[in-house]
């Protein structure tokens, strides 16, 4: 039996959003970004999370032709964040964003955060990308960070995304879904692992939502139409987690 589709974005009666997330590790767009594209077109989100956003020469206009090729627009992040971003649809009003770069390890890459607040329908919404990083204690100090960068955002209703470099077991995991939803561990939908290229697969990449936020299902969009095995393979080494959310206005 194929898995029944998410609800499409909408606004309720009462001025609550029904939004479409998607969390998507780009692998710098190395690979076919014409089957990046479509995928990230296909799963019609009102937010994309981004890692692994371009970082280098005309790494600005990189991204803008993926947003334009996928129906969004860039609201923040990229070289400024040191990898992730965030795309949204028009259906987004911004009200501020803030690219946060980590405290740097020497010998280690830069990590840092994309955020912004966003109002749709009657919600007002904080939003954060992330890559941890492949540094075990490290992954938890930032995950640490996380949740203080939520929690001082003025919002009642945040997302975070992004990708954790560890599964759900993991210390910087198990911290993050202590205190947010774990989306997929809350309402599965979909495909489970987001790693496929080693051995075990594993599901490293997550959507998650402060409690008021209503799950309406959360994983890999395999049988989204228009969302093929090949595309998949062909866009990048990670493969990316969709979530409905419904997010309460007060």
């Amino acid at each position: 039996m194929a898995t029944p589709l998410l609800p499409n974005s909408r606004t309720e009666p009462d001025g609550s959003p029904l939004l479409r997330v998607l969390s998507y590790n780009i692998r710098s767009m190395r690979d076919d970004t014409d089957a990046l594209a479509r995928v990230i077109s296909a799963c019609a989100p009102d937010l994309v999370l981004v890692q692994e956003a371009p970082r280098f020469f005309r790494w600005r206009k990189k991204l803008a032709r993926l947003a334009a090729d996928s129906g969004q627009v860039i609201l923040t992040g990229g070289a400024t964040a040191a990898g992730p971003a965030i795309l949204c649809s028009l259906r987004a009003t911004v009200e501020r964003t803030e690219d946060v770069l980590l405290p740097l390890t020497p010998g280690h890459h830069r990590r840092g955060f994309a955020t912004a607040v966003v109002r749709f329908g009657g919600a007002r919404v904080g939003v954060l990308s992330c890559h941890l990083s492949l540094q075990k204690g490290e992954r938890r100090e930032q995950a640490g960070m996380l949740l203080d960068r939520l929690a001082g955002m003025g919002v009642e209703h945040a997302i975070a995304g992004g990708d954790l470099n560890e599964g759900p077991d993991g210390p910087a995991f198990r911290l993050l879904s202590g205190a947010l939803q774990d989306c997929r561990a809350v309402a599965p939908w979909g495909g489970e692992e987001t790693w496929r290229y080693g051995e075990p697969h594993r599901r490293i990449d997550a959507v998650f939502a402060t409690k008021g936020i209503e799950v309406l299902g959360c994983g890999v969009p395999l049988d989204q139409p228009g969302v093929s095995s090949a595309d998949l393979i062909a866009a990048t080494d990670h493969l990316p987690v969709l979530a409905a959310l419904r997010v309460p206005v007060a």
